[in-house]
């Protein structure tokens, strides 16, 4: 018996100190929101990629452009925007950084102008000693690739940026692309057209431009979808909706307040010129990650879009719908359904005055 005591109290003090080196380690892990501030402001950049003639050959081209980057989001988030040309072609890209406070991780999603489409899977990782290292799997070729990019060299001026391929697990690894970034003089404020109240292309790449400014937004969520639930929440806040990236793509943040606590939200509105249709993501602010997209189109000034989700282990359809209702008051419903789209609840009514 006093064997099995003398066990088991070994034990316990195994296990309570396994759990203080844990509660050390996660006291101190770093807080890395402010990592990429750095790089916030107009840059120039000189671009390296390589590529490979018709039989194999390696080739490095080069490009010259500019790079911008905003915070956004009260800096949990940022953007940027390249445009680059030179013997590589024109190069166009645009980049939302998203920070992880829980993880203490940045997950960087890429938009080429080609499709409106971010690029799936997320890099993500995190900055050590001045350097950071984000990492990520990718299909190249038919063949799946570890993917890594880094900045380092940070100074108030100047910083650089690489990326690699690893087909062997990471033991060895080909640079692919560099970028040599100097700090630019600040772009001088440019007017902003206003909105015309009849867009171009209302059903398209101008469908949302309604919705630019700022909104008062009155919110009604029901608590419990799909049980039958009829109790419902109010919420009101502030969102602000602009053009980013040259009209091709929107950012809204949005700030609300309701019973079950605070809110905010950030989505990004991406233009696919080739289907004619917009790509919509979220992300709240406790988690940091952004979600799949949402897709579909405006007919007659009224869009749709729609995604595949799970609620409460359970896969369902999700529908967006958003209309202008006059100059100064528009609405917004998201709903569920459980049987394929042949019946809908709604669940999320968002009523928005300018």
């Amino acid at each position: 018996m006093n064997s099995f005591r003398c066990v088991l109290v070994c034990l316990l003090l195994w296990t309570f100190a396994v759990a203080q080196v844990g509660a050390r380690a996660l006291s101190t892990t770093r807080d890395g929101r402010h990592d990429f501030d750095f790089h916030f402001g107009s840059w120039k950049t000189h671009i390296s990629r390589l590529t490979h003639a018709p039989d194999g050959t390696p080739h490095w081209v080069t490009l010259d452009g500019t790079v911008v980057i905003r915070k956004i989001w009260d800096g949990r988030a940022n953007l940027e925007e390249v445009k680059a040309d030179g013997e590589g072609g024109h190069f166009e890209d645009l980049a939302l950084f998203l920070y992880d406070p829980k993880a203490h991780q940045w997950s960087i999603h890429f938009a080429g102008s080609d499709d409106g489409t971010i690029v799936a899977p997320a890099t993500v990782g995190r900055f050590q000693n001045g350097r950071g290292e984000f990492f990520d799997q990718e299909l190249r070729n038919g063949k799946s690739v570890l993917v890594r990019m880094i900045w380092s060299n940070i100074t108030p001026d100047s910083h650089d940026f690489e990326q690699a391929f690893s087909s062997d697990g990471g033991q060895t690894w080909e640079t692919n692309f560099t970028a040599s970034l100097t700090r630019a003089e600040p772009a001088p404020p440019t007017s902003v057209a206003p909105r015309s109240p009849e867009p171009a292309d209302p059903d398209g790449q101008d469908a949302f431009d309604f919705a630019q400014g700022t909104w008062h937004e009155h919110t009604s969520r029901l608590v419990h979808p799909l049980t039958g639930s009829h109790t419902w929440i109010q919420m009101d806040g502030v969102s602000v909706d602009k053009p980013v990236w040259n009209g091709r793509a929107n950012l809204v943040e949005l700030e609300s307040d309701g019973p079950k606590g605070h809110l905010e939200l950030l989505s990004l509105r991406l233009y696919n010129p080739q289907s004619r249709q917009w790509n919509l993501y979220f992300a709240t602010s406790p988690v940091g990650v952004l979600s799949d997209a949402m897709t579909g189109g405006f007919q007659n000034g009224r869009g749709e879009f729609f995604a595949q989700d799970t609620v409460d282990g359970r896969t369902v359809l999700v529908r967006f719908t958003v209309a202008k209702l006059s100059a100064t008051s528009a609405l917004s419903e998201q709903a569920f359904s459980a049987d394929g789209g042949k019946t809908w609840e709604v669940n999320w009514i968002n009523r928005y005055t300018r």
